[in-house]
């Protein structure tokens, strides 16, 4: 064999194994061989397999009368086309011939394909074909032309925009076909959510009507469509959120779970206009059952709807109300459904059926799963923090489950919760939380055990609190933050823990954490004053009683989920997913405030009037004589003034932070 046969030989490719097989088949002369040949690459190809060196003997089939055959090899080009962008030329006329063909199932194929195709070269032959099919007969071909112009312009906007396809596509909107209407509306959007600026898809009450009317002869997911359009529209007569809703409402008994979804959106997004109180709260009932019956979804499906039933119970708690025993936890259930519907039930618990929710919460307790326990005993918390009436019942199953179960961390928290809620309740947990000291773990706990016994000086609670100080640096913040500020109100309560509190105030140089060291020197001041009656108050006084340890959203934007119940913003909760997000500075949940050291600490200065709100009068003037110590930490020294300090004028100019550590019993 010669060398230049060897070089040649080197370049052919290879005469073995599968692509050689398909190669063959696929120029073969006969054509069934060639079609049966194709199935097989689409096969290969759909389990991954890569078939791409096949790309120029595949498009070599294009040019058939073979309807199947078409069609695979359009799917091929599809998947391909990005790496062979050359190749994919060759195939132009034939798209171009295609939508002209006689068959509007072969025109519809074209220009989908043509879409697809993500190849810039593409866009320059598809203003032609394109134009056909937008104004083609049948309206099969339209609807399919509706959504290329969408994939055209986010492939190049520029062409889309010079050509009119905007505009020839919001002609569609007003087309006889529902379908048509459907996917022209659809296609708008998807534009409008990339380029808002374009104003694309404006809804008006002339369009409105055309769509209210479409809606019932679309198939699922055309009125899924129509249905987001419609909750985008500003009423501005005083009967049409009535009609409105009047029209929606038929789609709350459709089969599939995101239709009913959105005919919920567009029903709350009206329900507030409407002035009748009795129509109001007939639509509002009307919604509880269909959100119940999503409950018996699969899985996932119900994974969303119940985050979606979180956001709409927050602003109408009372529509699901009655069914409640829909959201009890079901055996086979997987861990986020458990921990989902826990979530909900809590929410809906009332004096009426507060009574059958502990007793289930309690059943939850005893299971395997112990994020799932967790989680219910925290549920019973929340449920009689929330249920005054049964707080008494609450406590008994929180103990109940500490002595047979041993939850000792996660049940001293939610007692904890349900002493700042109910402090009347005292008799029957302190006891309790203090007799599990030895078997608390998690700092939250611990912080819990040690704000019992700075609140209510259990038994032997100094010798309880000093095993704390001794190994005060070991500990963790929260919880050195929880100590330091019950040894301050002992003190300042009853003069006892003197020696305590001075061992911390000795060591303040050791402390790691910034937070901490800061409350000491501030605690360290305050009572280092003559005349601190105020704020020695502040300490003894109770800043937060709180109504509900249940996360709740801020009510703005609440209402801006409200507005994306049915999208992937409602199942995150928030308002910053896709392509041109609505754009907020809201984006979460506003937790019930749980920590004690940040409840009642006093370095916690919130100014989002919470405080204020929830509290009265109570902490204004005190923070106004907090004003006065603004200057604390602005110099590397603790100097307290010589006018107000009970240390000697000789001793104060003395301390310096290297000298923090210097015996401060004489404060007391």
């Amino acid at each position: 064999m010669s060398f230049e046969k060897k070089i040649k030989k080197m370049f052919q490719a290879p005469r073995k194994g599968e692509t050689f097989e398909l190669r063959a088949g696929l120029v073969s002369q006969y054509a069934s061989e060639r079609n049966e040949t194709i199935k097989q690459v689409i096969a290969a190809m759909t389990v991954g397999k890569d078939v791409s060196s096949l790309f120029p003997d595949v498009l070599k089939n294009i040019a058939t009368h073979d309807l199947k055959q078409k069609k695979l090899v359009y799917l091929y080009l599809m998947n391909y086309a990005k790496t062979n962008p050359e190749l994919c030329i060759l195939a132009v006329n034939t798209f171009v011939k295609d939508t002209e063909d006689p068959n509007p199932l072969v025109r519809a194929l074209a220009i989908r394909t043509m879409g697809c195709i993500r190849v810039d070269k593409m866009v320059d032959y598809m203003e032609i074909p394109l134009n056909k099919t937008l104004a083609d007969e049948n309206p099969y071909v339209r609807k399919t032309a509706a959504i290329c112009v969408a994939k055209l312009f986010d492939l190049n906007r520029e062409v889309c925009i010079e050509n009119g396809f905007l505009e020839k596509l919001q002609k569609l909107v007003e087309d006889s076909n529902p379908m048509v209407v459907a996917n022209a509306i659809s296609a708008l959007a998807e534009i409008h959510e990339t380029d808002p600026s374009l104003d694309v898809l404006t809804v008006d009450s002339t369009l409105l009507k055309k769509l209210l009317m479409a809606l019932n002869e679309c198939t699922e997911w055309g009125r899924i469509t129509i249905l987001t359009a419609v909750s985008e529209y500003e009423t501005t007569e005083a009967d049409e959120p009535s009609h409105i809703i009047e029209r929606v409402i038929p789609q709350l008994q459709h089969s599939n779970p995101s239709v009913v979804l959105a005919a919920i959106k567009v029903i709350i997004n009206n329900v507030e206009k409407i002035s009748d109180k009795t129509e109001y709260e007939n639509v509002l009932k009307k919604l509880g059952a269909p959100l119940a019956s999503l409950v018996s979804t699969p899985a996932e499906v119900q994974y969303v709807t119940l985050r979606n039933i979180r956001i709409i119970i927050e602003k109408y708690p009372e529509i699901l109300t009655q069914y409640f025993k829909v959201f009890f936890v079901r055996y086979n259930d997987p861990l986020y459904l458990k921990l989902e519907k826990i979530e909900v039930i809590v929410r809906l618990a009332r004096e009426k059926n507060a009574s059958f929710i502990l007793n289930e919460l309690k059943e939850y307790g005893y299971e395997f799963d112990v994020e799932f326990v967790k989680r219910a005993v925290k549920g019973i918390g929340q449920v009689g923090i929330k249920v005054g009436k049964y707080s008494n019942k609450a406590i008994d199953v929180l103990i109940g489950l500490i002595n047979e179960r041993e939850l000792y961390d996660e049940v001293v928290v939610a007692l904890r919760d349900i002493l700042r809620a109910y402090p009347e309740r005292s008799d029957m947990v302190v006891t309790t939380i203090v007799q599990a000291q030895d078997k608390l773990v998690d700092a939250e706990a611990i912080s819990s055990l040690i704000w019992v016994l700075g609140e209510y000086e259990a038994a032997n609670f100094e010798t309880k609190l000093s095993d704390y100080v001794d190994n005060f640096n070991e500990l963790d913040v929260p919880v050195q933050n929880a100590l330091v500020y019950s040894l301050v109100k002992i003190n300042v309560k009853t003069g006892q823990l003197k020696d305590l509190l001075a061992k911390i105030f000795n060591n303040v140089e050791s402390v790691e954490n910034v937070e901490v060291r800061d409350q000491i020197f501030l605690y360290w001041r305050i009572l280092s004053l003559d005349d601190s009656n105020e704020l020695k108050k502040l300490i003894l006084t109770r800043l937060n009683n709180i109504n509900t340890t249940i996360p709740q959203f801020q009510p703005e934007f609440r209402d801006a989920l409200l507005k994306e119940i049915s999208t992937l913003n409602s199942v995150l909760f928030t308002t910053s997913v896709g392509k041109g997000a609505k754009t907020t500075h809201i984006t979460k949940i506003k937790d019930a405030r749980l920590s004690v050291h940040n409840d009642e600490n006093l370095l916690d200065f919130d100014d989002d009037g919470s405080g204020d709100a929830n509290n009265g009068n109570t902490g204004s003037d005190s923070i106004n004589i907090l004003d006065e110590l603004n200057d604390l930490f602005s110099s590397t020294t603790i100097q307290p003034s010589a006018a107000s300090s009970s240390v000697p004028a000789a001793q104060t100019q003395s301390t310096t932070t290297s000298g923090v550590s210097k015996d401060l019993l004489d404060l007391f």
